[in-house]
C-alpha cells in the first residue's frame, strides 16, 4: 500500500512540474530589445551611480568584471565593485555581437570597447545573461575579461 501512495505521489509531482512548464508563459522579445539592454546598462553607467548599475542585476547574478578578479555575488559587491568602475567614467562600445533567445532567456555575447576618462581604451569581450523576472528583462550573469592580445 505504502508503494502504491508514494507512486501515486510521484506521478502527481511529475504532473504538476510537466504542467507547470507546458503552461510557462515567454515574454515576447527580438534581437534589437535584447541589444538595448546593453544600452540601458550602459545609460545607467552615465549616471556614476553604482547603485543605479546594480539595478541591470537580478539580486542572484554573478559578475565577473573586466577590472577585478573577485566574483562579485552580491549586489553590495557589485556597487563595491561598480564605486571603483565608475571613477573611470567608462563608456562602452558594443564591437560585435551575437543574441540568442529562449523562453524569457537571453545571452548576449561578443566584444566592446571602454573609453575611459583618462583618453585610454580598454578593449574587452564579453557575455551577459538576461532573464525575465517579474515583468523585468534583469541580468543573471555578466562576464567580461580584457582582450588577451596586445
Amino acid at each position: 500500500m505504502r508503494t502504491i501512495i508514494a507512486a501515486a505521489l510521484v506521478l502527481g509531482f511529475v504532473q504538476v512540474q510537466s504542467t507547470a512548464a507546458a503552461t510557462e508563459t515567454c515574454a515576447p522579445t527580438s534581437e534589437a530589445e535584447i541589444a538595448k539592454l546593453f544600452d540601458r546598462w550602459n545609460t545607467s553607467l552615465a549616471t556614476l551611480s553604482p547603485q543605479e548599475v546594480a539595478k541591470n542585476y537580478s539580486d542572484d547574478s554573478v559578475l565577473l568584471a573586466t577590472l577585478s578578479d573577485k566574483p562579485r555575488l552580491t549586489q553590495a559587491e557589485r556597487i563595491d565593485y561598480f564605486e571603483h568602475f565608475l571613477a573611470n567614467e567608462p563608456k562602452g562600445h558594443i564591437d560585435s555581437r551575437d543574441i540568442k533567445i529562449g523562453c524569457n532567456w537571453a545571452v548576449d555575447t561578443g566584444t566592446y570597447t571602454f573609453s575611459l576618462k583618462d583618453g585610454s581604451k580598454v578593449p574587452a569581450r564579453y557575455t551577459y545573461t538576461y532573464e525575465f523576472k517579474d515583468g523585468n528583462w534583469l541580468i543573471t550573469s555578466h562576464h567580461s575579461s580584457m582582450m588577451p592580445e596586445k
